[in-house]
């Protein structure tokens, strides 16, 4: 029988009994290490792909599953989240070198270049520390629901946020002189919307009048905190340069 490599206990499975560490032998070709590094990171056993087709075509039962206990065949909240944001945030960064986030009368070769580095770098940690804010007012909303219920809820909502805004930036220039982009703009918007307003009301079970009204002071409080938070933060790195 095998032993665990940090503790020396017997091994009845690919977990310790004794200390919780996997048994994972190094020992091995690297193409087989790396494809289990993938789907330890990844997960491609089915639970990613079910999870993304839950958390995009049913707003807020991803939560709703998760608190009520039935976690195993989804990705954990925040190992979601932080896949999601680091993909998105590094394509909107990409996007942004290019030009895409460019206001009238900046340029590409500083602006564009500025913007890219911030998004990259300083944007995805902003966001991270505004997680619990958003669930702190999710909380003053909710007051009978317990604060750990609103943080979950949090992390599944800004990872669908994060692949809209992805899908949503690319449209920005051409919004202005093309039709059809336009119409994907406002369509991804008012996906975003509904999204939003069901998710809530999935979550937290309530009607469509108090849905509606609670989720706009949500959303407009966050918004608002969010634009404070980037505007003052863009203007400390540009004084501090």
């Amino acid at each position: 029988m095998a032993q665990c490599r940090n503790c020396n206990a017997m091994l009845e499975g690919p977990y310790c009994p004794q200390c919780g560490q996997k048994d994972l032998d190094l020992e091995r070709p690297v193409r087989e290490l790396v494809a289990e590094v993938a789907k330890e990171t990844f997960e491609v056993d089915g639970r990613a792909a079910r999870t993304l087709k839950v958390l995009f075509r049913h707003p807020g039962m991803l939560t709703r599953e998760f608190l009520a206990g039935r976690r195993r065949s989804y990705t954990p909240p925040l190992r979601l989240y932080l896949v999601i944001s680091v993909v998105s945030f590094l394509l909107i960064a990409w996007m942004a070198s290019r030009g895409v986030l460019l206001e009238q009368g900046q340029n590409l070769e500083d602006d564009a270049v500025w913007q890219a580095q911030f998004v990259s770098d300083e944007l995805p940690k902003l966001m991270f520390l505004l997680l619990p804010v958003f669930a702190l007012l999710l909380k003053a909303a909710f007051s009978h629901r317990l604060y750990f219920d609103h943080l979950i809820f949090s992390l599944h909502l800004h990872s669908a946020t994060y692949v809209v805004l992805v899908l949503l930036i690319p449209f920005e220039n051409l919004a202005r002189d093309q039709p059809l982009a336009w119409i994907i703009q406002v369509a991804l918007m008012i996906y975003f919307f509904a999204y939003f307003f069901l998710s809530i009301r999935c979550v937290y079970g309530i009607g469509w009048l108090a849905t509606i009204v609670r989720a706009i002071a949500v959303l407009f409080g966050y918004m608002m905190i969010v634009s404070v938070m980037v505007e003052a933060t863009s203007t400390f790195l540009i004084l501090s340069d």
